[in-house]
């Protein structure tokens, strides 16, 4: 290879070798895609818990026994003799209003003095409850909640079905004490002061009979997710500790269950004072409220805010105070670390005055204390194989990979019908992939692919390339000094001269530098000339019959039938011995007197004079390279 060509295949294979990282650098492109804005933590964190956070619900049925009220005489003279002592104190008005405010004023102060209970018996049919959060641990049905969410004390009892079941009497009664007073007008203010009166009375002497509770969580229903309807399924209490500020814990057990979606959890050391907390649940300002539809009620609320403090209460369990805003209903959720891991359960938060709840503080159940009544039960917590797969398809939607998201979403739709949100995820990637807001990467196969392609290409261009050079380089050479033939010399003849075998109207087919001479131009078919220029300076010799003497060196002479038979091959190419020719009997046709002229046959002294010329030609060509 000279120098040029050299420089040449350098700059060439240079080339190659930039395509070529290219090519790798094409191929390795997906890894370094665009994975579009960055999530927010709190986002990623919703969606991939909140199928796992479900509504729950305790329902307490019976029959409400409450007694008739009748004032004791002799506290109520007692009580109008100290009224009318106020007045001509001037301590109180004159006015009926005034002096109605402060009897009343004085009753609801301490009910029983003035009230007592008589009959008849009041009897009403009535069921109260309350809703709290609860979450899946298991794929099979175990779920966790607090302690006070499944049980309620008699007090808590009373008090709730007072609330909410005796209503109508409350009302009744407070009526009847107003109508009693002749001719007063009660303002709203009247009203509801006398009818605070008969809520304390009725509670405290209210009777249940019968008295049953059920246990339930707020499933969607197959197909649906929380844009459709919910049912109530039936829950069965494992285990139940101590209501705040005891281990406020309750396990429960959902049958006929399978692969529900979990959370995992963590450890108390996954979050110290100054992380940020996560809680999900149901606030009960959405859930106890009708101006909300049942799809709203059924999707959690997250709220976030900082660990602030361990604390210890005087039963020596720990609880984490933050600042995270929790309601009434969040009682008994998951609360999260930045990580997706549960760190413990929300459990309670202050309390204002007026029994509005505080954004101020929330105490937080640790995830230690879980793991501890889980153990005790022998429940293993788990991921289910909805969990794994539901996961993995966000991570694929919030990358705008939509193609990869959508098998996945639809499998987890196949393991688990009744998933609240998977229905709208696939909506949503089908969308957005029609509106050509795909961004899935091609998989590394067909990069693969894509990238050897390139380089053979690439290889396959240079290397034509190169043997392109390399015959034009070949094709100027200088002329030099005739070769040996390419098989190892002449054909030898009769005395000892060489020259190229006749066959029919062809000078045989030898390699001149790689390459084959075949018929000249200009010569009509079976002419053969009467003589040749010698090669070396010897007169060639011809065998009997016109055909070639046969070959000396290592070769077979020349079969006689039609056709030929390949040679053994010299060097890279395999030449072929000629056909016998006809020459003699042409030859002595001419010799019969047929001349040029009679015959169409060129001048035989000019033929002879070109082919010696193009003999000597040919034998001065440069060697391949």
């Amino acid at each position: 290879m000279d120098g040029n060509l050299r420089k040449y295949f350098g700059r060439l294979t240079g080339g190659m070798a930039a395509t070529a990282a290219f090519a790798l650098l094409v191929v390795a492109a997906p890894a370094s895609a665009d994975t579009g804005d960055e999530v927010p933590v709190g986002t990623r964190l919703a969606a991939r818990t909140h199928p796992a956070v479900q509504l729950t619900s305790i329902t307490y049925s019976g029959e409400v026994v409450v007694p008739s009220s009748q004032a004791k005489e002799a506290a109520w003279d007692q009580l109008t003799n100290d009224a009318t002592q106020a007045v001509l104190a001037g301590k109180i008005p004159s006015d009926e209003r005034s002096i109605a405010k402060f009897l009343f004023q004085r009753v609801a102060a301490d009910v029983d003095r003035y009230l007592q209970p008589v009959g008849p018996e009041r009897t009403v049919k009535a069921q109260v409850g309350g809703m709290c959060t609860g979450w899946w641990v298991t794929p099979d049905g175990y779920m966790v909640t607090g302690a006070h969410c499944v049980e309620m004390s008699n007090e808590e009892l009373s008090q709730t079905f007072a609330q909410q079941a005796l209503e109508k009497f409350n009302k009744q009664d407070a009526k009847d004490m107003i109508n009693a007073l002749r001719n007063f007008e009660a303002d709203k203010e009247m009203i509801e002061l006398v009818q605070q009166i008969y809520v304390t009375f009725n509670s405290t002497h209210l009777e249940i009979r019968g008295l049953r509770k059920s246990l339930s969580v707020l499933q969607s229903l197959p197909g649906g997710g929380v844009d459709k309807t919910a049912k109530e399924v039936p829950a069965e209490l494992v285990s139940v500790g101590e209501s705040y500020p005891g281990k406020d814990f309750a396990l429960l057990k959902v049958n006929g269950q399978q692969n529900l979606p979990t959370v995992p959890l963590g450890d108390d050391a996954d979050v110290q004072t100054g992380d940020t907390l996560y809680i999900s649940g149901f606030p009960g300002l959405v859930t106890n409220t009708p101006w909300f539809s049942i799809e709203s009620k059924l999707d959690p609320a997250l709220t976030e805010g900082p660990y602030n403090a361990k604390r210890t209460t005087q039963e020596g369990v720990p609880y984490i105070q933050t600042q995270a805003p929790s309601y009434h209903g969040n009682s008994g959720g998951p609360v999260f670390s930045r990580a997706g891991k549960v760190v413990g359960m929300l459990i309670a938060g202050t309390v204002s005055e007026n029994g509005e709840a505080s954004e101020n503080e929330s105490f937080v159940l640790p995830v230690s204390i879980i793991k501890e009544k889980l153990n005790e039960k022998n429940v293993k917590p788990a991921a289910s194989l909805t969990t794994t797969k539901y996961n993995e398809a966000l991570d694929d939607f919030f990358q705008r990979h939509y193609k990869d998201a959508l098998p996945k979403f639809r499998e987890v739709q196949a393991l688990f019908p009744s998933h609240p949100y998977v229905a709208k995820y696939i909506t949503d990637s089908q969308q957005a992939i029609s509106s050509g807001k795909d961004e899935t990467p091609q998989p590394m196969w067909l990069w693969a692919a894509i990238g050897a392609g390139v380089l053979i290409v690439v290889g396959g261009g240079v290397l034509l390339l190169v043997l392109m050079r390399r015959r034009r380089k070949s094709s100027s050479s200088p002329q030099g000094p005739s070769p040996s033939p390419a098989y190892g010399g002449p054909y030898p003849g009769v005395n000892g001269g060489g020259f190229p075998a006749q066959a029919g109207g062809l000078y045989d087919r030898q390699p001149v530098n790689g390459q084959v001479l075949h018929e000249l131009p200009g010569l009509p078919q079976g002419w053969q000339p009467q003589s040749l220029p010698p090669a070396n300076g010897h007169q060639p010799a011809r065998a009997a019959g016109g055909y070639e003497a046969a070959r000396s060196h290592d070769h077979d002479p020349q079969p006689r039938g039609g056709g030929y038979d390949p040679q053994r091959p010299d060097g890279a190419t395999q030449y072929v011995r000629p056909a016998p020719s006809p020459y003699g009997q042409q030859r002595s046709q001419a010799a019969a007197g047929q001349g040029p002229g009679d015959s169409g046959v060129p001048d035989v002294a000019d033929l002879e004079r070109e082919i010696a010329e193009l003999r000597r030609q040919l034998q001065h060509r440069q060697p391949e390279a």
